[in-house]
């Protein structure tokens, strides 16, 4: 007699049990919280910039080769194009370097790193357009870096991505409207090389306040 009333409370309360579970209030909160993001902050906006990044030609994992302005090289203008083997004079000749994007009186970097070889003058008739030369005799690399007015002197030692001068405005000698910008020569060996095949850019993105 014992073993069945015992056998019947429990039987009796499971049922109660499922009874009270499926009665449960329909506004019950639940035990675990879902968690949603909400919107970003209005006050953020996303601007992408250009990084210039330069080739690592002994593979030390440090790059070798700076972009002098860090602004893209020159479009076409009023005097031809920028690029590495532009057009010259009517097709006669080829331009031997890369032109980079230049606003005058801005910091110019040492292309390379060496000593400084020469200070010299881009043309026989005009002195105030000067070029600064750097030779790197580990890599066998000459860099000329056009129209810069320069703070260092020749035998100086200089650094990759180091300022060695300002920018010089060329609209005095190209009145019909130039892109001022930095002329960047650099040879292996005596042959001149591409620089924008050993300069090259990425994007960048980041999110910042809004003005």
């Amino acid at each position: 007699m014992a073993g069945s009333l015992v056998a019947a409370a429990l039987s009796l309360g499971i049922a109660e049990a499922a009874v009270h579970a499926g009665t449960r209030a329909p506004d019950a909160r639940p035990l675990f919280a879902s968690l949603t993001s909400g919107p970003a902050p209005s006050n953020l906006t996303v601007k992408t910039r250009l990084v210039w990044e330069g080739a690592d030609l002994d593979g030390d994992g440090q790059a070798d080769i700076a972009n002098p302005t860090g602004h893209a090289p020159r479009g076409e203008d009023a005097y031809g194009e920028g690029r590495f083997h532009a057009s010259r004079d009517g097709g006669e000749r080829e331009h031997e370097g890369v032109d980079y994007i230049a606003t005058p009186g801005q910091a110019v970097s040492a292309p390379i790193s060496g000593y400084v070889s020469k200070i010299g003058f881009a043309y026989p008739d005009d002195q105030t357009l000067k070029f600064v030369e750097i030779e790197n005799p580990a890599l066998h690399l000459t860099a000329r870096a056009f129209y810069v007015d320069p703070d260092v002197a020749v035998g100086d030692t200089v650094a990759v991505g180091q300022p060695i001068g300002h920018a010089h405005s060329l609209q005095a000698r190209y009145p019909l409207g130039i892109t001022d910008h930095v002329h960047l020569e650099i040879a292996a060996n005596g042959r001149k090389l591409d620089a924008a095949t050993l300069i090259t850019a990425r994007a960048e993105t980041e999110r910042v306040a809004a003005d």
